[in-house]
């Protein structure tokens, strides 16, 4: 059975939540810290992470940080603080949804469920993209879709796959300006909700992997007000 992941120092809250999931017949396990956290989600496979913001040592955003590295996994934060500011840097460093302590039980169970449709859509959607994909070679970068990888001057270079699908899009779209909507629907599969959060954070992460110079793109270029473009350049 696939589970959830919680991390949650609170431990009161932590055995709430898993008896929601499990009324749901979600299975889950718990972790009291950001390290043991990124520990378990090495070892063992989850369809979604539920993170804390406020954890002591590894705070939530570190913890984050550090999973999106290497992982795709949806991620809920838990905080808190009803601020904005707490939000966006969530959403810009990859969290997918977000939701305010004290929590209404029906509430938290449809944002877990709209987050594991999501979870299993993208990963119809790429089993069923997969086969009719090409090799795409530019000056410099050669984006292979098999292995969900690219090979630049510094080697090859494995991407998430996110990463990987919102490069793709992009490239098969050489010189053309994409909105923001149009990367969204097109990666996600699901209707545009006008949080650039993810995108921004992913392009952001896929410059720093590939290009020379993250702050000075030759390949995904922003086009202010509108998107981005594929350099047709290249």
């Amino acid at each position: 059975m696939k589970k959830i992941l919680i991390a949650d120092d609170d431990k009161e809250l932590c055995k709430l939540i898993q008896i929601t999931l499990k009324s749901e017949n979600i299975d889950s396990k718990i972790c009291f810290s950001g390290i043991e956290a990124i520990n378990e989600l090495e070892k063992d496979e989850y369809i979604m992470l539920i993170l804390d913001v406020m954890m002591p040592g590894l705070d939530g955003f570190r913890t984050l940080e550090i999973v999106r590295e290497n992982s795709d996994i949806p991620v809920l934060m838990l905080t808190a603080k009803d601020d904005t500011s707490s939000k966006v840097k969530g959403l810009r460093l990859g969290a997918d949804d977000y939701i305010t302590k004290p929590f209404n039980t029906d509430e938290f169970l449809a944002r877990v469920d709209s987050l594991i449709r999501r979870y299993n859509m993208n990963n119809k959607a790429n089993q069923n993209t997969e086969d009719c994909r090409e090799t795409l070679h530019f000056d410099g970068l050669e984006i292979f879709p098999d292995e969900y990888s690219v090979k630049t001057d510094k080697g090859m270079i494995e991407l998430l796959p996110k990463e990987f699908d919102i490069l793709y899009f992009c490239a098969i779209n050489q010189g053309r300006i994409l909105t923001k909507k149009q990367i969204y629907e097109a990666v996600w599969n699901e209707s545009y909700a006008f949080d650039d959060n993810n995108i921004m954070s992913v392009i952001s992460r896929i410059r720093k992997k590939i290009e020379e110079d993250s702050s000075n793109a030759k390949y995904i270029q922003g086009v202010k007000g509108i998107g981005y473009r594929f350099n047709k350049g290249v």
